[in-house]
């Protein structure tokens, strides 16, 4: 699998414009403003693919990005206070129908910024992703902005919250220095390998 060619496909704002699930699915879930166009453009060694939005809660779509052997679903980021109800209600149905629509999703990964504790938002997502049996992984974003007694602090916090889940990977990830990144990918190429 090549990451250089991936290219934008479809975005879907609703769960009936859903694009037929042909080919593997890597997932990206995690709160607004927490990293994730930023983590897609470095796996797949682009500046602006994955549009980083200036203000949080603005992407309202499932964005799907082709790499030939499978694709990368952006989930809209959860968690903004100043989306309207109707809105976060529209969101949660968009993302519950993806989710329901029998998916070939081979990895989600939950993405959390690693100088904070997880929201109750983000350990809702862990919860639902645990409990629907998905194979999932952490990846800790921003882990070039702690020092290393902050570092250590975050991971002993991580492993004492998710500890008991059993095989679960933690990834501490930087898209300023790279950290994290062939980690991520090697994943994703041996899950989307699996038959």
């Amino acid at each position: 699998m090549n990451f250089d060619k991936a290219f934008f496909e479809f975005a879907a704002g609703r769960p009936d414009q859903l694009p037929e699930s042909t080919v593997p699915e890597i997932v990206f879930s995690g709160r607004s403003n927490v990293g994730k166009s930023s983590l897609i453009n470095k796996l797949i060694n682009r500046k602006s693919l994955a549009r980083v939005s200036a203000k949080p809660g603005k992407t309202g779509t499932i964005n799907f990005y082709n790499l030939q052997d499978c694709r990368l679903v952006d989930l809209p980021g959860y968690g903004y206070a100043k989306v309207s109800q109707s809105e976060k209600l529209r969101w949660s149905e968009l993302v519950e129908g993806y989710f329901n629509a029998q998916r070939n999703v081979r990895l989600v990964i939950q993405i959390i910024d690693m100088r904070h504790s997880p929201s109750a938002d983000d350990l809702d997502m862990i919860e639902y992703l645990i409990n629907s049996g998905a194979y999932f992984l952490v990846a800790a974003t921003k882990s070039d902005k702690l020092n290393k007694t902050e570092r250590t602090a975050q991971l002993q916090l991580f492993h004492e919250m998710f500890g008991k889940v059993e095989g679960l990977k933690l990834i501490p990830f930087s898209a300023v220095n790279g950290e994290g990144v062939e980690k991520i990918r090697n994943i994703i190429l041996d899950r989307c390998d699996q038959a």
